[in-house]
């Protein structure tokens, strides 16, 4: 059983910067593609950014590119995700995914068919 344990969340101000870690057992870190989801309150959840289990390749939403960034330390068997330029909307509860895949490639964007989650951690970003 793979088990994932987001921490790092937090409030800031509007502009500030967090970096959430999301730390794997349970199995070989390596073969997980990896990534983050959010959900506002009232909202749905939401794709963030995933990375490949080689790190090799990345995918980001929209609202977040130019802003956050996605890495992972397989030595460490950690996922990271760096926040800049913080805005109000970002607030949520962020949640970490693991999806098992052959192709070292391989990202996901949507989140039915995700193999393992954290329980979340809260961000919340004041005005």
């Amino acid at each position: 059983q793979v088990q994932l344990v987001e921490s790092g969340g937090g409030s800031v101000q509007a502009g500030g910067s967090l970096r959430l870690s999301c730390a794997v057992s349970g199995r070989t870190f390596s073969n997980y593609a990896m990534g983050w989801f959010r959900q506002a309150p009232g909202k749905e959840r939401e794709f963030v950014a995933a990375i490949s289990w080689s790190g090799g390749n990345t995918y980001w939403h929209d609202s977040v590119k130019g802003r956050f960034t996605i890495s992972r330390d397989n030595a460490k068997n950690t996922v990271y995700l760096q926040m800049n330029s913080l805005k109000p909307e970002d607030t949520a509860v962020y949640y970490c995914a693991a999806d098992s895949a052959a192709d070292s490639d391989y990202v996901f964007v949507l989140d039915y068919g995700i193999d393992y989650w954290g329980k979340g951690t809260l961000v919340t970003v004041s005005s």
